[in-house]
């Protein structure tokens, strides 16, 4: 009796183990997910800057003109 409990034990510890692996696992995907979310959103402050500039060179540029 006490080998099969034994045994019940290291598979239910294996099993334990697994699940918590797999939740780590999942943690890092979510993490790598956010990071990709806060790139696209430094990207789309990037680009906003970039237009901001381009409008100033435009008014820049008409004030010159006229």
């Amino acid at each position: 009796m006490q080998g099969q409990s034994n045994l019940f034990e290291r598979e239910r510890k294996k099993k334990t183990e697994r699940e918590r692996e797999r939740e780590r696992e999942r943690e890092r995907e979510r993490e790598r997910y956010r990071e990709r979310e806060r790139e696209r959103e430094r990207e789309r402050e990037r680009e906003r800057e970039r237009e901001r500039e381009r409008e100033r060179e435009r008014e820049r540029l008409n004030r010159h003109l006229f």
